[in-house]
């Protein structure tokens, strides 16, 4: 079973609206200076980054369960087997998933309530004695 951990809709709305912001700002000075120099293409990077970011986000969420693997939805984003998950500790808020080799951190403050329910849910289930982890199996 695949499981998409959501980010908030206001982080998602964010880039959006700076997205198209400064896609008006790029229009705007083409509309009021016919002519634009190499500096104000930037403009439309930007905006390009930004809804470009956006959509990203949106298709592909903030981590994904699938299998027993947990994963960023970042190109190149950390993935980690729950099986080798050794010890989760809770910092000012974040996740941090420790196997014997490397970490993974989730930062709970970009995650959709509902989502963040059901991350704890699936956390919970690990075996993990009760100092290793912030979660109560039950």
């Amino acid at each position: 079973m695949k499981t998409k951990i959501k980010f908030t809709r206001k982080r998602l709305n964010y880039n959006l609206f700076f997205g198209l912001a400064w896609l008006t700002l790029g229009i705007l000075k083409l509309v009021m200076d016919t002519t634009l120099d190499e500096i104000d293409y930037v403009w439309f990077a930007i905006a390009g980054l930004s809804i470009g970011t956006y959509f990203y986000e949106y298709m592909n969420q903030y981590l994904t369960i699938e299998g027993g693997i947990i994963s960023k939805s970042y190109p190149f984003g950390n993935k980690i087997k729950l099986r080798e998950i050794k010890h989760i500790k809770k910092i000012a808020g974040d996740y941090i998933l420790k196997t014997d080799r490397n970490e993974l951190t989730i930062n709970t403050q970009i995650i959709d309530k509902n989502s963040l329910s059901e991350l704890n849910e699936i956390l919970g289930q690990l075996d993990l004695p009760s100092e290793k982890t912030p979660f109560v199996s039950s």
